[in-house]
């Protein structure tokens, strides 16, 4: 995430922009992008430096200059693999669900509904686990599965119906399959 943050500052910036534009075309060295972009070699070598330590450019010398080129690899990567690193937000994201079961659910029993939507659903799909999606239940048999976690079995009932993890058809229940 902090290389992500670190390379889009570094490209909000309309020179270091200009000369990846030249470097896309081809190496360079200082003096070159300077005299294209009419600026001063030491603001080149400034900018050159920035996109350098965020890894956008490469830098290898030949003879007397420093040649300057594009990190290919970084740029043929699709943005969403610098911007959602995927590992780091499915752990948060347990983390969090886990956080909300431990506040909710004591020694097996729900305490109480969340009144935050998002909590309640955690809840709720988590309740909606006891229930066998090849199974179908009956208005009786939903009831008794929930009162082994919540009293209030009418209003679970209805809130995992209506958050779409239970169908109800003609008073018999089913759990939806997740994709």
């Amino acid at each position: 995430m902090e290389n992500a943050v670190a390379i889009l500052k570094c490209l909000a910036d309309q020179s270091r922009i200009a000369i990846l534009n030249i470097l896309a075309r081809g190496d360079s060295y200082v003096e070159l992008i300077a005299s294209k972009l009419e600026l001063t070699p030491a603001t080149v070598c400034y900018h050159l430096k920035k996109l350098e330590a965020a890894g956008l450019v490469r830098c290898s010398r030949t003879q007397f200059y420093m040649i300057y080129s594009l990190n290919r690899e970084l740029f043929d990567a699709p943005l969403s693999a610098l911007l959602f690193t995927g590992d780091e937000t499915v752990d948060r994201e347990a983390a969090y669900r886990q956080k909300v079961l431990d506040s909710f659910l004591v020694n097996g029993r729900l305490l109480s509904l969340p009144a935050q939507q998002k909590k309640r659903e955690i809840v709720l799909e988590k309740l909606a686990e006891r229930f066998d999606p090849d199974r179908t239940y009956t208005e009786r048999e939903m009831n008794a599965v929930i009162l082994e976690y919540y009293d209030d079995f009418c209003t679970v009932r209805r809130e995992m119906v209506g958050l779409g993890l239970m169908e109800r058809d003609h008073g018999i229940y089913r759990r939806v399959r997740k994709e």
